[in-house]
């Protein structure tokens, strides 16, 4: 009998994945455990192994495409059964179906266990039956005016996919000029005179000049992240300085004993330790904005974005950091910057995130404007560290200057949940616990 090669579910949160990369070709041979295919699930590539040594009958989910867990992807035929053991049969295959049917050796005419529900073609969906709608496919669908009764999806279920919507707007030509579902219910009125365009900005018509970058799925899934988050929060950032003399002092007196045990004592460990004791001390600042109302999270866990180069970026997650000590955090920080960078994050380990620190500084950037990670609530962004003069107070000799290693923090943040002043105390906490550091 065919095998069936299923969509694993990667992680405990994670229901889908992309396909990046067929490992094995139609008709290659394949071991089990073998790696089969690539599949990216939030810009983390994960290989999914064979279930059974044997051939690759039939890929049934090309590359680019996004599935859920629990679907069929290919099949293999058995190491061992008789050559065409698992051919289609095409002769039972409906006008206009998916996928063909397949029938093994003792059983002509009966298709594999589940085939239909993996493979047929998805039934016209009537009104109010299109199901799931992600944040993407809605957004588009307004942008392009796409009544998306009209598209054919290949999801899940029929489930409407960002791949599906874009190949009907692709097959359909220009965009109309507005929304379908707006027209219908707006009366018939004279036509407008379209609007005069400037030569200036007026739209190319011929091949745009340059080179096309094709994207990456990393880069692929930053750029709809991104886009969502400026769509979804109300974005306000709040800087302050922080004076780092004790922080310098500190880890230069210990970053030698801290390599005896292993870890690499980076100036990051602290910045996640003082996010950690700001938000046990604003626990609103661990939240996220549900229509219910606003979600506390009990867990803090804090995402560190690390840079993969021209790939773009990723933000692996320390899970309960509030409960880590110094060592702890910066053990758990070299571990997941090293395995991000070579890309052997799991994907529970870019999950779950409550809060998020982006260090900017480290190619010299003073201070940024962080775009929030949905569907945290807040980011901080910390610039470069620099020596410079600043006016120093003292209770008994007064003010003098002094030259001193200071940073700029940013607290980028949801309006929709935190005013201004929460968010000016929650920075202040930080700048608090770094410049008294013990």
């Amino acid at each position: 009998m065919p095998i069936q090669v299923i969509m694993p579910q990667l992680g405990e949160s994670v229901v889908e994945g992309t396909i990046t990369k067929w490992l094995k070709a139609k008709g290659e041979a394949v071991k089990e455990f073998e790696p089969l295919l690539e599949v990216n699930t939030d810009k983390v590539d994960t290989e999914v192994p064979s279930p059974a040594s044997g051939t690759v009958l039939e890929i049934l989910a090309e590359e680019g495409k996004t599935v859920r867990a629990g679907e069929v992807l290919a099949w293999l035929q058995g190491a061992g059964e008789p050559a065409g053991a698992g051919e289609p049969v095409s002769a039972r295959v409906p006008a206009g179906a998916g996928e063909p049917t397949w029938a093994s050796k003792k059983g002509v005419g009966v298709p594999a266990p589940g085939i239909e529900a993996a493979t047929a073609e998805t039934p016209a969906r009537g009104r109010g039956e299109l199901g799931f709608i992600s944040p993407v496919v809605a957004k588009i669908a307004s942008e392009q005016g796409v009544d998306l009764f009209q598209v054919k999806g290949t999801g899940q279920g029929g489930r409407i996919t960002k791949k599906d919507i874009l190949a009907y707007i692709e097959s359909r030509g220009p965009a109309v000029a507005r929304p379908v579902v707006a027209a219908a219910m707006t009366p018939a009125a004279p036509a407008a005179p379209a609007p005069t365009v400037p030569a200036a900005i007026a739209p190319a018509t011929g091949p745009i000049p340059g080179e096309i970058v094709p994207l990456n799925a990393v880069r692929r899934a930053i750029a709809e992240h991104m886009v969502l988050s400026k769509h979804t929060s109300p974005h306000v950032t709040t800087v302050m300085e922080v004076d780092l003399s004790r922080v310098v002092a500190h880890r230069q007196a210990n970053k030698d004993a801290f390599a005896r045990d292993g870890a690499n004592l980076t100036f990051t460990s602290y910045f996640v330790a003082a996010a950690a004791a700001a938000l046990r001390a604003y626990p609103i600042v661990n939240s996220s904005f549900t229509e219910q109302g606003v979600l506390l999270r009990r867990e803090i866990n804090i995402g560190v974005a690390t840079s993969l180069g021209e790939a773009g970026l990723i933000v692996p997650v320390i899970k309960n950091a509030d409960g880590l000590s110094l060592l702890g955090l910066a053990r758990a920080v070299n571990d997941l910057a090293n395995r991000a960078r070579a890309r052997q994050l799991k994907p529970d380990e870019v999950q779950g995130g409550t809060f998020t620190i982006t260090n900017h500084g480290v190619s010299g950037s003073l201070f940024a404007t962080p775009i929030i990670n949905q569907p945290q609530c807040a980011i901080l962004g910390v610039g470069v560290i620099q020596k410079r003069v600043v006016v120093v107070s003292h209770p008994e000799l007064g003010d003098s200057l002094a030259i001193r290693p200071m940073v700029y923090l940013t607290l980028t943040f949801d309006h929709r949940i935190i005013d201004g002043a929460i968010g000016d105390y929650f920075l202040g906490k930080v700048v608090e616990v770094l410049q008294n550091w013990r």
